[in-house]
């Protein structure tokens, strides 16, 4: 089966008859897609960590949980893509991800040499029922309720898969800028060789979409935490909230414009 009919979102005579007629249910891959996406991916290792120390680790992990749960059931409730839905969305599936990574490593002493495969073989798990299940993983046919919810599975395991990455390289040592540079480095290499037709659309995407989480992770840990740390020492609280700032005005702006909605 070749990568092409992977990607090929268009339904066959067959399949148009079993797919509920209803618009997509994410974005279009823009320019402002790639940026927003790191900046939740920040703003959720930051949000993360500051919510921990602030409210204690089981008490923020049962808040990030209800919120998690509440802006998916928005989401699925909602049948078309709306921005501000589905980005409060993936910044939920972020702090929430953050979380669940950082328990089994914290709370539970699960070394990330550990978890970084078993985050890996989650997130192919997904993909492999995924597609044993509807013949695609193309993101531009996410317009029935199973597909949202591979999508959204495959979403959560490539934060958890992202995070436990992103803390492996900072703690073997490169810290975090050098974390920063490495995973910025990477993330140029499924979109070349995608370019140079040697890696299919889909696979490049979901590559590049599990390197953002490591890449703004790290970034944004490089930024909030302490010189003895490695990082500049800006505060958990104040890159949160400047993530969180940009994060909106961007989202604002696709909202007003429709830039990443499909018009035809």
């Amino acid at each position: 089966m070749s990568t092409e009919h992977v990607l090929d979102d268009r339904p066959r005579a067959d399949a148009r008859a079993r797919i509920r007629e209803s618009a997509n249910k994410v974005p279009e891959v823009t320019v402002y897609f790639w940026i927003i996406k790191v900046l939740t991916t920040g703003m959720g290792e930051t949000a993360s960590d500051f919510l921990a120390h602030l409210l204690g680790p089981i008490p923020a992990v049962g808040l990030g949980g209800l919120a998690f749960t509440a802006s998916l059931v928005l989401q699925f409730a909602v049948r078309r893509y709306v921005a501000w839905i589905y980005w409060t969305a993936v910044v939920m599936v972020s702090v929430f991800g953050t979380m669940a990574a950082d328990v089994l490593h914290v709370g539970l002493g699960v070394p990330y040499t550990l978890s970084t495969p078993l985050f890996l073989i989650a997130l192919t798990a997904v993909f492999v029922l995924w597609y044993a299940s509807e013949r695609t993983l193309s993101i531009h046919s996410i317009r029935t309720r199973r597909r949202e919810s591979f999508y959204w599975a495959a979403v959560l395991a490539t934060f958890a898969l992202g995070t436990a990455a992103g803390d492996l390289t900072a703690t073997i040592g490169l810290g975090y800028l050098g974390s920063v540079v490495l995973f910025a480095v990477a993330i140029c290499v499924p979109a070349v060789a995608h370019r140079a037709r040697l890696l299919g659309a889909v696979t490049a995407f979901w590559t590049a979409y599990v390197i953002t989480r490591p890449l703004g992770a790290s970034l944004a840990d490089w930024m909030a935490l302490p010189g003895t740390r490695g990082g500049l020492d800006w505060g958990l609280g104040p890159v949160t909230l400047a993530w969180t700032v940009a994060i909106l005005a961007l989202v604002g702006y696709l909202a007003a414009s429709r830039q990443d909605v499909r018009t035809a």
